[in-house]
């Protein structure tokens, strides 16, 4: 399970994943609200959705031999290798706005994703 230091910006094609400030901020605090400090949040890609594939977003506090595990202020961000396959230099950030409050990717390797922002297409 490898370690990678998250550069300020993804690099387009690098099998890493950035988080934002703002992302790691919206972690860190839905964390100490779960009451588990141990706890990651890990960011899978799966068949599905109405573009091809989609997002998932769910608290893990363990991480597998084929994990990747990236880290901002402390939080760990934590996703598979076949996941990382579709998500590499993406960048996890979260935005809030008049609209509402999301996480979103900004994935350098989709060609195309539905209006929700939650699938894409690789």
């Amino acid at each position: 399970m490898p370690d990678t230091a998250l550069p300020a910006t993804a690099q387009e094609g690098a099998r890493v994943l950035a988080v934002s400030d703002s992302a790691a901020k919206r972690v860190a605090f839905l964390i100490e609200h779960e009451g588990d400090p141990a706890l990651m949040l890990r960011l899978t890609v799966s068949g599905g959705g109405c573009s091809g594939f989609q997002y998932g977003f769910a608290f893990d506090a363990t991480a597998n031999e084929d994990d990747h595990v990236f880290e901002k202020n402390g939080v760990k961000v934590v996703t598979d290798d076949a996941s990382l396959d579709l998500l590499a230099g993406s960048t996890l950030d979260y935005v809030e706005d008049l609209m509402g409050a999301a996480f979103q990717i900004k994935n350098p390797n989709a060609t195309a994703s539905c209006g929700c922002g939650n699938s894409f297409a690789a």
